[in-house]
């Protein structure tokens, strides 16, 4: 499946029963290109967990997402993954309500509604940790950017501004590797480069935390862009166009009582094929 270009392998694990230690290897061997079936990533659908006095879901959801990297790594959380596994849901009647999905994350619960003919959207986890104006050495030169966490635990992002028209590949390939590694930063980050078209319109870049490598898109990266521009009062968060090497992706941000953002996600999820893979398990 794929989102704004972003692609994925979709496993139903409820069927598959492939278990938790072997997940890793499993999703390193699938997302190599070329040699196997290729992807940024690999979504495994489980039982949701239950509901306990101390749990954070409002209801149980209808599926678990469990995301690995091309890497192997653990992500706490994909906003183009999510919108695949709510087509994937839709479309076999997963839902336990008509009109949405509730997927549980390992940042939180998020919500997904049919908004179009091959249009979801995506209630996102919104910010829980956002800090302007941080500034990372690279090379001598002083990067000044905005980190943004979405959801708990927040999944980590940085946001640099950055002429992306006139951008050399290779330099800019390097700086994101430098900034997502950077030692100042505990979990590393998905870095996000953004050019402002008009003010609710932008440009965007990311090198993406597990795949080691820009993505077409990034949902999460895109909200994040969305959240620190709001923060920074230069962006209304009302129908925000934001343009990738993907294709574009809509996103809404309204801040709530506490200074959150909370943050929703709209744009297209495709099945591209389904087939079977032999692996020895």
């Amino acid at each position: 499946m794929q989102g704004a270009c972003n692609d994925f392998v979709v496993i139903n694990n409820t069927e598959e029963n492939i278990s938790a230690e072997r997940l890793p290897e499993l999703a390193i061997e699938l997302c190599r290109r070329r040699v196997s079936v290729g992807a940024d990533g690999v979504l495994i659908i489980q039982e949701p967990s239950k509901l306990t006095e101390s749990g954070n879901l409002q209801k149980p959801a209808d599926v678990k997402m469990t995301i690995y990297n091309a890497d192997g790594s653990r992500s706490e959380m994909c906003g183009n993954g999510a919108r695949c596994v709510a087509k994937y849901c839709f479309d076999r009647g997963m839902c336990s309500c008509a009109g949405y999905v509730t997927i549980e994350s390992d940042a939180g619960p998020v919500n997904a509604w049919k908004a179009g003919t091959g249009i979801f959207r995506l209630e996102m986890n919104p910010t829980s940790r956002v800090e302007r104006d941080v500034c990372l050495t690279v090379d001598g030169k002083k990067i000044v950017c905005t980190y943004v966490e979405l959801g708990n635990p927040g999944l980590p992002h940085l946001v640099t501004e950055y002429n992306l028209k006139t951008a050399c590949e290779s330099s800019l390939w390097t700086l994101g590797n430098r900034l997502r590694n950077h030692p100042e930063l505990e979990k590393g980050a998905n870095v996000n480069f953004i050019h402002k078209l008009d003010e609710d319109s932008i440009q965007i870049k990311t090198y993406e935390r597990g795949v080691e490598d820009f993505t077409y898109a990034c949902g999460t990266g895109a909200c994040a862009a969305v959240a620190a521009l709001m923060y920074k009062g230069e962006s209304s968060g009302r129908s925000v166009r934001v343009r990738s090497a993907g294709g574009l992706l809509v996103v809404d941000g309204e801040f709530e009582e506490n200074d959150r953002i909370r943050l929703f996600l709209t744009g297209e999820a495709v099945t591209v094929y389904e087939g079977v893979i032999s692996w020895n398990m």
